[in-house]
């Protein structure tokens, strides 16, 4: 019985001095015999490596070279493959194929990667194909094919840039409008808040029971609205590449001490304990204070709501390997493990809720990872469901 003859080709890049750095399509079972550092002239059959030699040669002077007939052990049987080739940046990408029939598949892989291999390829047939190495007129076939791939590539490349353009623009309209509106809201929502809070502590004793469900409900509204506003401010400045950071030399100890202090008020409302973990010292660091204050007041505000009444959180700071870390650890309900990758992303509210009902914008924990990543650090979270969960950041010392 006959066996079948191959079909294909392979597809390398090869750097200057013409070894393979990379196999990029093969067909027929050649790549363990040229893995990364071998040269090219060790593919072809021992008769055959003098040709191969100035196959690299042409590439080197001529930036291409096409057709080139040098014979390969094919699965045991010595084949003349017909190579092709073209100059990068970085070196040449070669292509050898049974036949020329099948050198546009081999291509297709080229094509794929980028447009400067698949521009190479092209100024290879069409330089070359009918000059320095006359061809049937498949040939003529097979550059027309070449030439409306890469054409079409060319016009899709265009095209997404155009959409690309549109977007930003559309994008840089979005934050715009959004920092407009929430700017214009957030007066009259801080109005509805003070008043609200007044009638709350001074007109109190003058209301029946269901008028101070409704102010209290008006109240908590106008907190999360107002909560909501800001964040929509922050984060359209942020996306329009408009965080300023205003640093300094600052005591890093005393700004989580202040912030413990005042998140303390609102833990106590549900019998939870803020406990500090402080080294003696610290140097003292350049940073934003009223960001990093933003951050700490974010984390320790959303250990509170997600944790259980009658437990403990805990904020932790540390100095190590030219890093300050903090850390702020809670004893609640603990993030399943598929929310995790949600959670420093915009608008994207995890399954876990406030153990008091409390609201989120989905919108905090983003804001903090790009203030954190401003400063050049870096911000994590560990977490087991049913146990807690501990948010870790970096700040450069």
């Amino acid at each position: 019985m006959t066996m079948a003859p191959p079909t294909g080709g392979i597809a390398m890049m090869c750097d200057h001095a013409g070894r393979v750095v990379r196999v990029l399509r093969d067909d027929l079972d050649l790549a363990a015999r040229v893995p990364p550092g071998t040269h090219l002239r060790d593919l072809v059959d021992p008769a055959a490596r003098e040709k191969a030699g100035h196959f690299l040669d042409e590439l080197q002077t001529r930036q291409a070279a096409y057709d080139w007939e040098i014979t390969v052990s094919v699965h045991g049987r010595l084949l003349p493959l017909h190579f092709a080739g073209g100059r990068t940046q970085t070196g040449f990408i070669v292509a050898a194929a049974l036949s020329q029939r099948d050198l546009p598949h081999c291509n297709e892989e080229l094509m794929r990667i980028n447009n400067e291999q698949a521009n190479a390829l092209r100024v290879t047939a069409k330089n070359l194909a009918l000059a320095e190495h006359p061809a049937p007129s498949h040939g003529d076939a097979l550059y027309d094919e070449l030439s409306a791939l890469n054409n079409e590539m060319a016009n899709l490349q265009r095209e997404m840039a155009r959409k690309n353009v549109e977007l930003e623009a559309l994008n840089e309209q979005k934050n715009r409008f959004l920092g407009m509106a929430a700017h214009d809201l957030r007066n009259p929502l801080g109005v509805i808040l003070a008043y609200s809070e007044f009638l709350e502590a001074e007109a109190g004793g003058g209301l029946n029971d269901a008028q101070r469900e409704f102010v209290s409900t008006i109240k908590r509204t106008s907190e999360f609205m107002l909560r909501l506003v800001n964040d929509l401010l922050d984060v359209a400045t942020i996306e329009a590449g408009q965080l300023k950071l205003d640093r300094h030399s600052a005591d890093l100890l005393q700004i989580v001490r202040q912030n413990v202090t005042l998140n303390r008020v609102l833990a106590a409302r549900k019998q939870i304990t803020v406990d500090l973990d402080l080294p003696a010292t610290l140097p003292r660091i350049p940073f934003d204070a009223g960001k990093i204050e933003q951050v700490l007041n974010n984390l320790l505000s959303n250990a509170v709501k997600f944790s259980h009444p009658g437990t403990a959180v805990r904020v932790r700071v540390a100095c190590a390997d030219g890093f300050a870390t903090i850390a702020v650890q809670d004893h609640g309900q603990g993030i399943p493990e598929d929310d995790l990758p949600k959670l420093f992303k915009p608008f994207s509210n995890t399954s876990v809720r406030g153990t008091a009902g409390e609201q989120t914008t989905g919108l905090g924990l983003a804001i903090v990872r790009r203030i954190v990543e401003g400063h050049g650090g870096r911000i994590w979270v560990e977490s087991e469901v049913g146990k807690g969960s501990t948010f870790s950041f970096t700040l450069p010392v």
